[in-house]
């Protein structure tokens, strides 16, 4: 986002057509995201439905082999042979479909696919980031709204990049200027083809 409005702005348009720009493209960033995420996360949910499905029939048409197939995970995971066997019992006595899906298919309630709870978010992280460089047009003096969005989308996105390595237990320094290696290649992509534009228009 930051990349289109200093596009615009290197372009030499109007502080009013800038924030138009950004705007627009705000609402078409954030629709597009949420797009994204909730065909690709549907698809995963699908898959997973689909998965669900065919153990349920396998578990009618042949439990035992089902029980055969949850004993051998838990021996794979360390417990012998009749250990292993029993608490596969057990747990299909309680919960059948559930232990199978969780062991076996690796699908656990808590992590199952979500399309629109994946699509929100998305969205939402694509407005919060969206409002720096929307502010900073609004606030910036019009002459310098190109310089002005670019240190301030640089200065955010170092602190997101370390902010997110530190949680993550990632070396804080080399990640933030990683994000803002590519976040200044993208504004300075971008505000050239705006002065190449301004040049020929």
């Amino acid at each position: 986002m930051a990349s289109l409005v200093v596009g615009v702005a290197a372009a030499g348009a109007p502080q009013g057509s800038i924030l138009l720009t950004a705007v627009a493209g705000l609402v078409s960033g954030a629709m597009s995201m949420a797009a994204g995420e909730y065909v690709s996360v549907q698809s995963q949910a699908d898959t997973e439905s689909a998965d669900i499905n065919t153990e349920k029939d396998e578990l009618i048409t042949d439990p035992e082999l089902e029980l055969t197939e949850l004993t051998a995970i838990y021996v794979s995971r360390g417990l012998d042979q009749p250990l292993a066997r029993l608490v596969a019992e057990r747990l299909m006595s309680n919960d059948t479909l559930g232990a199978h899906a969780r062991d076996e298919l690796g699908i656990t309630e808590t992590l199952r696919a979500r399309p629109i709870q994946a699509a929100l978010a998305s969205t939402l992280s694509f407005v919060a980031g969206a409002a720096v460089p929307i502010a900073t047009t609004l606030l910036a003096p019009p002459a310098n709204v190109a310089e002005v969005s670019s240190m301030t989308a640089l200065v955010t996105l170092v602190i997101l990049g370390g902010t997110a390595a530190y949680a993550g237990g990632a070396p804080v320094v080399r990640c933030a200027l990683r994000v803002a290696f590519w976040g200044t290649l993208a504004m300075g992509g971008t505000a050239g083809v705006g002065k190449l534009f301004s040049t020929f228009v």
